[in-house]
C-alpha cells in the first residue's frame, strides 16, 4: 500500500484550524496568514519504564494526540510566539532575537517558552531566521504523555521548513533531547524524542537507548486496543526525584563495575546486595528486570501473545510501586480497577511516574466496559484516550 504523505492525524485537523485562527489573531495585518505548520504526536510507553537513561530498552507508541505548530517567518529577526494552552505557566506570549553568533538564547520564564528556545538553540541547521508562530496542543500537560517531547519536536519539524538542515533523523532527536536537559533542566533519557520523530502508524518502537537501533513491532490486530487513563493527578519531575533515581542507578552500575545497569544481570546484583544498600539495591533491581521484561514483551507482542504482554506489564507496575517507588495510590488503584475487567489483558502506570497516566492492554471489545468500571472505582476523575498508534512528526500542508 502506498503511503499517503502528511495525511492529518484526526486530531491535528482541528488542532491546526485553531492555531491559524490564533495566529491570525494575534499577529494580524500583511504577515497575518501561517504559511508553514508542523505537528508531532506525544507517546505512550507500553513497556521499559526508567530503562532509557540506564542504555536499556524502551517500547513506546506515537498517539494519535499531539503538538501543532504554525507560523510565518519575518523579516526583522525577531521570534514572537503565542501557546494556546491553557495550562501553560503566564505570560502566554513570548518575544525575543532569534540567537546569532556570539548572543545564544538562553532559559527565563515562562518555562513552557524554554522547550522552544533550547530547540532554536540547538537547532542543526540555520542561521534561524525570525518568526511568528502559535502552539497548539491536545496532549494534557503533565499526564506523563510526553507533551515537552511533541513541543520540541514539532518546533525542530518547524525549524526544517524555514531553514533545513541535513534531515538526520537520530541527530534531530538528539538536538531535542539537549534543549530538554539544557533549557528546561530535565535529564530525560532518548525515548520521548525518539519515538515522536520515528513513530510508525500500526506500529510500536522498540527502542535499544545504547546504540539507538529500533525495530517497528506490529500492533494492527483489530481485535486489540490500548486505553490509555489519566489520573489527573499532575507531577512534576524536575523536582528531586527523577536526578535523585538517576544518581541511583549510577551508583548501583559503578558498585558492579559495568558502564550502565544495561550490562548487569541480577546475579551480579544479587552479589553485591551487602555493599550496595537496601535502597540502592531495589532501584537497580528495577531496573535490571525491566530491560529484562521489556525485550520479552516486544517478542510477545511480535508472537501476537498478549496474555504473557499483559502479565509483564503487570510485574512492571509492580516493580515501579515497590522497588523504583514512583508509583503512587491514584494509579495504583486505576491499574487495579483495571485488572478486574475480564478481556483485559494488562495494566501499569506509565511514564515518569508520581501521577500521569496508565495503559492498559485489553480486548477491543472490553474497551466500554473497562472504562466503565474504571470511572467507578476510582476515587478521583479519570479522563480516557483509546489509542491506536500514529506516525511520527509531519509537516501539514496549508
Amino acid at each position: 500500500m502506498a503511503e499517503a504523505v502528511a495525511v492529518a492525524e484526526p486530531g491535528s485537523v482541528p488542532l491546526l484550524a485553531a492555531a491559524r485562527r490564533a495566529h491570525r489573531a494575534a499577529f494580524g495585518g500583511a504577515a497575518a496568514a501561517a504559511v508553514v505548520a508542523a505537528w508531532a504526536p506525544g507517546r505512550v510507553n507500553l513497556i521499559g519504564e526508567h530503562t532509557d537513561y540506564n542504555g536499556g530498552f524502551v517500547l513506546p507508541m506515537a498517539l494519535q494526540l499531539g503538538t501543532v505548530l504554525v507560523g510565518s517567518p519575518t523579516q526583522d529577526g525577531t521570534i514572537s510566539i503565542l501557546t494556546t494552552s491553557a495550562e501553560a505557566d503566564e505570560p502566554h506570549r513570548v518575544q525575543f532575537p532569534a540567537p546569532r553568533q556570539g548572543s545564544p538564547l538562553s532559559p527565563g520564564q515562562p518555562r513552557w517558552a524554554n522547550y522552544v528556545k533550547g530547540v532554536i538553540q540547538h537547532y542543526r541547521g540555520g542561521p534561524v531566521p525570525g518568526f511568528s508562530a502559535v502552539i497548539a496542543s491536545d496532549i494534557p500537560l503533565g499526564g506523563g504523555l510526553s507533551s515537552s517531547a511533541a513541543l520540541e519536536v514539532a518546533t525542530y519539524t518547524f525549524l526544517q521548513q524555514l531553514c533545513p538542515d541535513d534531515d538526520d533523523l537520530v541527530a534531530k532527536a538528539l538536538a531535542c533531547q539537549k534543549a530538554e536537559h539544557t533549557f528546561a533542566g530535565m535529564p530525560c533519557g532518548i525515548m520521548d524524542q525518539f519515538i515522536s520523530v520515528m513513530g510508525k502508524e500500526g506500529h510500536a518502537l522498540l527502542i535499544d537507548c545504547r546504540s539507538l537501533e529500533t525495530v517497528l513491532v506490529p500492533l494492527t490486530d483489530a481485535s486489540l486496543a490500548v486505553l490509555i487513563t489519566n489520573s489527573n493527578v499532575r507531577h512534576t519531575l524536575t523536582g528531586s526525584e527523577y536526578p535523585t533515581r538517576r544518581r541511583q542507578c549510577e551508583e548501583a552500575a559503578a558498585a558492579l563495575g559495568k558502564a550502565s545497569l544495561r550490562d548487569a544481570t541480577m546475579a551480579e546484583l544479587e552479589a553485591a546486595r551487602s555493599r550496595l544498600g537496601e535502597e540502592v539495591y531495589r532501584r537497580a533491581r528495577h531496573v535490571i528486570g525491566e530491560i529484562a521484561r521489556t525485550a520479552q514483551a516486544a517478542q510477545a507482542l511480535q508472537d501476537r501473545d498478549y496474555g504473557m504482554f499483559g502479565r509483564l506489564m503487570v510485574e512492571s507496575h509492580n516493580s515501579l510501586r515497590d522497588d523504583y517507588e514512583v508509583s503512587c495510590p491514584e494509579l495504583d488503584e486505576l491499574v487495579e480497577a483495571a485488572l478486574e475487567v475480564d478481556g483485559v489483558y494488562g495494566s501499569r502506570m506509565t511514564g515518569g511516574g508520581f501521577g500521569g497516566c496508565t495503559v492498559t492492554l485489553l480486548e477491543a471489545g472490553a474497551a466500554e466496559r473497562a472504562q466503565h468500571h474504571i470511572k467507578e472505582k476510582y476515587s478521583g476523575t479519570a479522563t480516557f484516550y483509546l489509542t491506536k498508534p500514529s506516525g511520527g512528526a509531519k509537516v501539514l500542508p496549508l
